[in-house]
């Protein structure tokens, strides 16, 4: 897959990143769905006119006002900035955006739009599980045969839309998305006289870069990697191959990664899951503490780094010299593979006019949206060099060639993919994930027990 940049950072004001609160819930790859139509239809004029009456769309010529579901919006930039953009873009447009708050949104958005008398047109997806909930209850329109008419090419986002499609059609557009990558120290390397991580490592590669930098010596310990308590933090390095998912119902490929990661406790490589889960200890407090040489976390801390660094808050001598690598992967899996989330519009079933609807949802979607999401410190689920030129210029990014080009993502699986059921899958894996790193259950009875309970809810 051709290589694109789909990753930029949070502003330093926006605190409420979407990931950040659901990553305990993270895992995985792709279902398999059907893949959309990327190029534009070639229909007759005839047919585009019925099309167009069928799918209730309205006539744009005049004044339009969307109503567009939205939270938390005095506290994230991006809101109002997209909104003006757009309405400068077209001056007969009135976008009015709804705070549904960010407490349960989906949960509310449910409602509204299952209530008769729910007028939005335009909605935000904050998560897939919401998105497919949507979905099930036909509050959303299918999207289709707008993005044929637009000729928009779906390659642009990097695989995404075939991770949401459902039963053939897609019912929203990615607007933002964060990605995992590797943060690391550079001092802690520059000390060890180790060259620092790579763009192109593979597990083998990076187990033995962990050791390597790693010092056991009590009272001035140096850990070589660090593993926040999510599943994800470890489960996700088996889904890199695009061959697996959370939804598999077998994960006997996991049993690698449980491996290296418990092999590396045993070695003082990181710290134990067990005294992390006690402490409650987070992971940007355990990377700030300058005794960690690198650490597997989502793009989302990138904006706490500058942001704390820059205030004070983080000390400067001791994790202000940092830099960012691609995940690490399996051998024959191409570099740049990563897991990420995204954020995405969609047009709802009750408006009338969707035309309109989608014309605001398609330019959020696009290369002129994602500017604006760069200018404000945040990513988007789109990239090009003029918005690349933005992130890389922002103070206080590294401004070294290998933390750049780790913003270039290869292939980019959704951690949470869609299906009806994955919520209950989730619970399952989070349970016996618990179980393996605390050292109640073996790997292997610990996986034999996923493999059972999901087995069960998948009808296998």
């Amino acid at each position: 897959m051709k290589k694109r940049l789909l990753g930029i950072f949070l502003a330093t004001t926006m605190m409420a990143t979407l990931f950040a609160g659901c990553g305990s819930a993270a895992a995985d790859t792709p279902a398999a769905t059907t893949e959309t139509e990327s190029t534009a239809a070639e229909t007759p004029a005839a047919e585009e006119a019925a099309e167009a009456e069928d799918t209730g769309e309205a006539d744009t010529a005049g004044p339009v006002t969307l109503k567009w579901a939205i939270w938390d919006k005095d506290i994230t930039p991006y809101w109002e900035a997209l909104k003006e953009a757009y309405e400068t873009a077209n001056p007969n447009v009135t976008v009015e955006m709804v705070d549904l708050g960010s407490t349960d949104y989906m949960t509310v958005l449910a409602t509204e739009l299952s209530g008769s008398g729910s007028d939005f047109d335009v909605v935000t997806i904050k998560d897939v599980p919401g998105y497919a909930t949507l979905v099930s209850k036909n509050t959303l329109e299918p999207l289709d045969s707008y993005i044929s008419a637009a000729g928009i090419d779906l390659s642009q986002y990097g695989g995404v839309d075939k991770q949401v499609t459902v039963d053939g059609s897609l019912y929203e557009l990615p607007f933002r998305n964060d990605f995992w990558v590797v943060f690391y120290n550079k001092d802690i390397f520059d000390a060890a006289g180790v060259d620092y991580p790579t763009n192109d490592m593979t597990f083998d590669e990076y187990d033995a870069l962990a050791r390597q930098v790693a010092d056991p010596t009590f009272g001035s310990q140096i850990y070589g990697t660090h593993y926040h308590t999510w599943r994800s933090a470890v489960q996700l390095f088996g889904v890199l191959d695009g061959q697996h998912t959370i939804l598999d119902g077998n994960y006997d490929f996991f049993k690698p990664y449980y491996e290296m990661v418990l092999k590396q406790e045993d070695d003082q490589i990181c710290r134990n899951y067990a005294d992390l889960s006690a402490e409650g200890l987070h992971y940007s407090a355990a990377f700030s503490g300058g005794d960690v040489a690198m650490m597997n976390m989502g793009s989302w801390f990138i904006s706490t780094l500058m942001s704390n660094i820059a205030s004070g808050e983080y000390d400067a001598s001791l994790c202000g010299n940092w830099g960012m690598v691609k995940y690490p992967h399996a051998e024959g899996v191409e570099a740049g593979s990563t897991l990420g989330t995204i954020t995405g519009l969609a047009v709802t079933s009750v408006s009338d006019q969707k035309q309109a609807a989608f014309d605001f949802v398609n330019w959020v979607s696009s290369a002129e949206g994602a500017k604006v999401m760069a200018e404000t410190g945040n990513f988007p689920a789109l990239m090009n060099d003029e918005v690349a030129g933005i992130i890389s210029g922002l103070d206080g990014f590294p401004q070294d060639d290998a933390s750049k080009e780790a913003l270039n993502v290869s292939n980019l699986y959704l951690e949470v993919p869609y299906a009806e059921n994955v919520s209950a899958v989730n619970d399952i894996l989070d349970t016996y994930h618990k179980s393996i790193m605390n050292r109640e259950m073996t790997v292997d009875e610990g996986i034999a027990a996923m493999n059972d309970e999901v087995g069960k809810i998948l009808g296998q």
